[in-house]
């Protein structure tokens, strides 16, 4: 250790010293060497220190600032408060005020959002939240070309929800960047960063360890007082530190150390004997200075308080109540200030709060409502008013955390119960938006109790039935749903309609009959006219919507056919353009879903940290297209909203469907870790969506592994003995792996009966009996003996179905040419072997691919590559990254598209020229043309782009 931290941990009353492993620890990992060139760092981008408070934590995140400084590296620092903690994106500013002439070096859009999210322009939208962080992203990328770079948020469990969405989605893509985020919190899952590794977790010091820290203190106690000390300071640092200068008062001692209260409340006793024990005109001063809780205020700010050579400060400092540092006066920790604040007498924290927002002004209205708003005691619809007109505005800035709060706080100023009621129903709606279903629970409970209008009541459980969707518990939000939608229908048929097409929803992944039942029970009296009331467009619109989802099969034919229409009238609609996109699929309009997807991911602006109902769909409509690359990144971005809010059933879905990709692509290890993920995370019978999915990667994964008895108990999961579907929908397309593992294992019989079921379905399939029948003639050849098998392939490769989609057209050519060629019709069987390969090369299905070459060499036909495609051998990120770049986009306009920093495209372009072999960017237009037919470069991009 050298002498510049011995120096700072003396300063911080020895805590580093005691702690001196964990500091190694840090300081190593944070000051890592990195490579000159773009690889991969050999550390973790992010570092968490866990501790309670007290801990060290702030301490050691000093140490380590200091020698990374001292390293020549550059430092941003965030030192969260309590009382910004419902301010968006605050934290963010603090981060980035050194540097925030940055901010005008940014791409427009970029820029423009980041404006926005500070409150310094203004637009017409709310700005994407994935925006925001890739703005982040790119100044923390450009600053660290110049230096290593550490990024600090000490107290993040006080850092608003906004800026930790930000910092979260950054701490993702910092693979190829010399930045290291280091985050000093109490919240062990502090929305997802400190459960992310490595982290630094400071447990409580042990009984040596502790004796040394005491015997640093400037008064060293002894005896009885000593042993005291050290069982009821249970190794918390602080406790220690602050118990032992309270020995030194006879009275205080025996008050603390023999008391049984908790460790917190002691401390807090101890403070407020200190605070009271000032001068009052120091007291103020001090109290003033925790209530500011900011540490880096505005020059107004320090103008407002007593000035750092003030006598006034001498007994606060005396004390230990404040110190010297950076040259202001600060709280001597984070802890005190708390301690201080509470302990003040509420007319003085009231006279602060009242200067405060005095101060602010109309220079800043939030904190002026804010500070306003603390030092209310009774009720104020002005001052509730205000609240509104702050959460407002941090909802425009997609701080819907604090939105939540404020409209809360908003409600419980107001003397109007009805408007009291409006506030809190507000505060629910923006609560769903940040995916905590305890506080939109909480908020619609008191909802409920402070009103008599069942209608009100109703739309608040609406609330948490929507959020609910997104979790693991379908029977439970089922039932959420269901109840408020009986009592708006015949009072609100709208919030009906909204009502069941979410229970739509939650029926789609549950997969349950008897919830389709109930939702059929009750759409008719939502979505019929009645007098005094006529369906508007949104009605007429969502009660078709919850049709199709809830029952496909018996789904209106004119729906079907409306849907170009619809898509054509919502095309500056993302939200609208995304439930078409929804319909489209279900309805076997592969193609069409998969356009509406891109038209409404180019438009896109987010409404906060979460998925949207069903946003699996679009991996599962771009996998069937045949854009594999694209399904991946959805997917990816689906687990990443899904898993940072703790949406387990939505993080369920996208590793599914991640499982069956990497099935298909031959990772048989990778697709059988997602599947087994994904089930781990929700109830099969609850999420029957999840299971079909999951349990059709593992069979495909076994048949890529030739293990076919395994295979056949996977696909024979998804249909009972008479054909029934396990899911009403995700069943049907493993139909003829079902049939081909059969046979393979000498189940032809069992297998038959399943397809005769499925067969016996067409009558009631509706516009969906065309590919079902596609997928039954496949079954059949796969079943049937050699002589009659043709007859089935043809029939199932002229449906239109099946040519909408590659990869199931191609396994059908390979299946049909492989039956061709054992039946010795070499010549037949060549165009079919040969078309097959070319799509398996195209999508990096290599198990089939390799498949066809070898059935191409024996049918004595060469396969039109000899080589694994070089292309195909890149991991999708650099194939999506590669198509960018060919189109002529620079590292700055990718990184922007796919949400990465400018170094990890650099990064990834590096390592992809080799394994191209190609030297230059230009010739990555060449390697793109190649690798494509019909013009098809560049299909598999980032829909969101728009390219």
């Amino acid at each position: 250790m050298d002498e510049c931290t011995v120096t700072t941990a003396r300063r911080r009353s020895g805590t580093a010293v005691v702690r001196g492993a964990e500091l190694d620890r840090l300081v190593a990992a944070v000051t890592a060497p990195r490579a000159a060139e773009p690889v991969t760092r050999p550390v973790g981008a992010l570092l968490t220190v866990v501790g309670d408070a007290g801990a060290g934590k702030t301490t050691l995140v000093e140490a380590v600032v200091t020698r990374f400084a001292a390293d020549g590296g550059r430092v941003l620092r965030a030192d969260s408060s309590q009382s910004e903690t419902h301010l968006a994106f605050s934290g963010l500013h603090q981060l980035l005020r050194p540097v925030r002439g940055r901010i005008d070096a940014l791409p427009p859009r970029q820029r423009g959002a980041l404006h926005v999210a500070f409150g310094v322009a203004e637009r017409s939208e709310a700005p994407d939240p994935m925006l925001i962080g890739t703005a982040v992203l790119t100044m923390l990328s450009d600053l660290a070309a110049e230096r290593p770079l550490l990024v600090v948020v000490d107290d993040a469990q006080w850092a608003d929800r906004a800026s930790l969405d930000a910092l979260s989605f950054v701490a993702r893509r910092l693979a190829d960047d010399p930045v290291t985020l280091l985050v000093a919190t109490r919240d062990t899952m502090l929305c997802g960063l400190a459960a992310q590794e490595p982290a630094f977790a400071l447990k409580p010091l042990d009984r040596g360890v502790a004796e040394r820290l005491l015997d640093l203190q400037p008064r060293v106690p002894a005896g009885l007082i000593r042993a005291a000390i050290l069982d009821q300071a249970e190794g918390n640092p602080l406790a220690l530190v602050e118990l032992a200068r309270a020995a030194d008062d006879h009275d205080c001692t025996s008050r603390t150390v023999y008391s049984p209260l908790p460790v917190t409340e002691r401390l807090g006793r101890l403070y407020a004997d200190r605070l009271a024990a000032l001068p009052a005109e120091t007291r103020r001063a001090v109290v003033r200075l925790a209530t500011v809780d900011n540490e880096d205020p505005s020059p107004t700010v320090l103008s407002w308080l007593p000035d750092i050579g003030d006598p006034v400060w001498a007994p606060a400092e005396e004390a230990g109540l404040v110190r010297r540092s950076g040259g202001r006066l600060r709280c001597d920790h984070p802890l005190s200030r708390l301690a201080i604040y509470h302990a003040a007498p509420a007319e003085e924290r009231r006279a602060a709060h009242l200067g405060l927002a005095g101060l602010f002004g109309d220079q800043d209205p939030d904190r002026h409502a804010w500070h306003l708003a603390a030092a209310t005691s009774g009720l104020s619809a002005a001052v509730s008013a205000r609240l509104e007109g702050s959460a407002n505005r941090a909802r425009h800035r997609s701080g819907y955390a604090a939105a939540a709060h404020m409209l809360e706080r908003a409600a419980d100023l107001h003397p109007d119960r009805g408007e009291s009621t409006r506030l809190l129903a507000a505060a629910t709606g923006a609560a769903v938006l940040t995916g905590r279903l305890d506080s939109v629970e909480r908020l619609a409970a008191r909802t409920r109790a402070g009103t008599d209008d069942p209608t009100a009541a109703a739309l608040a459980a609406l609330q948490v039935g929507r959020l609910m969707t997104l979790t693991s518990s379908h029977n439970a939000a089922f039932g959420q749903l269901m109840r408020p939608a009986a009592v708006l229908v015949d009072t609100d048929p709208a919030a009906a309609l909204e009502a069941l097409a979410a229970a739509a929803v939650v029926r789609f992944y549950s997969g349950d009959a008897a919830q389709l039942h109930e939702i059929e029970r009750l759409l008719p009296l939502a979505s019929a006219a009645f007098p005094g009331h006529r369906l508007g467009e949104r009605e007429t619109f969502l009660a078709g919507w919850t049709s199709v989802v809830a029952h496909p099969d018996a789904a209106d034919a004119r729906f079907a056919l409306r849907l170009p229409a619809l898509i054509a009238v919502a095309r500056e609609e993302p939200q609208t353009l995304i439930l078409l996109a929804v319909a489209a699929w279900l309805l076997d309009e592969t193609e069409l879903a998969a356009r509406t997807y891109d038209a409404a991911f180019a438009s896109w602006t987010s409404q906060g940290p979460l998925p949207d109902g069903l946003g699996g769909i679009a991996a599962l409509a771009y996998l069937e297209q045949g854009r594999w690359v694209r399904a991946q990144t959805a997917c990816a971005e689906l687990a990443a909203v899904a898993s940072s809010a703790g949406l387990d059933h939505a993080v369920a879905c996208a590793a599914a469907t991640e499982a069956l990709l990497c099935a298909l692509r031959g990772d048989v290890a990778g697709a059988r870790a997602r599947a087994q993920h994904a089930l781990s995370l929700v109830d099969p019978q609850e999420s029957r969506s999840v299971l079909a999915l999951a349990h059709r990667a593992l069979g495909t994964a076994a048949t890529v592994a030739g293990d076919h008895e395994a295979a056949h108990q996977h696909y024979r999961v998804l249909f009972d003995d008479r054909g029934n579907p396990t899911h009403y929908h995700l069943s049907y397309p493993a139909l003829p792996e079902l049939a081909a593992a059969a046979t393979r294992v000498g189940r032809r019989e069992e297998a038959t009966r399943i397809v005769d079921g499925v067969e016996r379905s067409l009558a009631d399939a509706g516009v969906l009996a065309p590919r079902r029948a596609a997928l039954v003639r496949l079954s059949r050849a796969a079943l049937a003996p050699a002589e009659e098998a043709e007859h089935h392939f043809t029939a199932a490769l002229e449906s239109p179905a099946l040519a909408r989609r590659p990869f199931e057209r191609a396994q059908a050519l390979l299946a049909y040419g492989e039956l061709l060629r054992r039946r010795r019709r070499i010549s037949d069987a060549r165009p079919p072997l040969a078309d097959a390969e070319a799509v398996f090369r195209r999508l990096a299905a290599q198990p089939w691919a390799a498949r066809a070459r070898s059935e191409l060499r024996a049918a004595g036909a060469r396969s039109g590559t000899t080589e694994p495609d070089a292309f195909a051998g890149l991991t999708p990120q650099q194939q999506q990254i590669v198509r960018l770049a060919a189109l002529g986009l620079t590292n700055r306009e990718v990184a922007e598209k796919l949400y990465l920093s400018p170094r990890t495209v650099s990064s990834h372009l590096y390592r992809a020229f080799p394994k191209l072999g190609i030297t230059v960017r230009s010739q990555l237009r060449h390697v793109v043309d190649a690798m494509t037919t019909d013009g098809d470069a560049g299909r598999d991009i980032d829909a969101r782009s728009g390219v």
